[in-house]
């Protein structure tokens, strides 16, 4: 869906009187829209009165809340202990160099692929792992994990 005003509008009323909103409408706004646009912040409180800088204070306390577009397929790579201790790192940068990504960017020019490193993934004996949606892999090595993104990139590709 289109971040437009109409749309979000239109995912906001529903939250209109209820308790306790200020999660849920902006897990509403981000599960349809793929991330909390700026806009969406004055809306909230236009239509269902949750103050702004409320809203934008929990979007921005929560990590699950994205302020910016990410890619089709979320690449979330675990730095957790045993993953770190694992070699997270160079699979972080060898995603890094497959993808074309400069040091400060997440996502790829063409949208495809944001990378995403989280603090654990709760796979531990698989370390190092990565996750893309629901998707877990695990015992990852550099050529493997290549392998993983040419697959997602060559659907892309149909």
């Amino acid at each position: 869906m289109e971040a437009t005003a109409s749309n979000l509008v239109e995912l906001i009323r529903p939250f209109q009187g209820k308790v306790g909103a200020t999660i849920p409408v902006l897990q509403a706004i981000q599960t349809n829209i793929g991330y909390l646009p700026p806009e969406s912040f004055d809306l909230i409180e236009q239509e269902i009165g949750i103050p702004a800088s409320k809203a934008y204070g929990v979007a921005t306390f929560y990590a699950q809340f994205r302020m910016e577009p990410v890619g089709k397929h979320v690449i979330k790579l675990c730095d957790g202990t045993a993953c770190h201790v694992k070699g997270s790192e160079t699979i972080a940068t060898a995603i890094r160099d497959h993808l074309g990504l400069a040091a400060d960017e997440v996502t790829t020019p063409d949208m495809v692929f944001t990378l995403d490193e989280v603090a654990c993934i709760g796979c531990c004996s698989l370390a190092p792992v990565l996750m893309i949606g629901e998707m877990t892999y695990g015992n990852l090595n550099v050529e493997k994990t290549r392998e993983i993104i040419d697959e997602y990139r060559a659907k892309e590709v149909l």
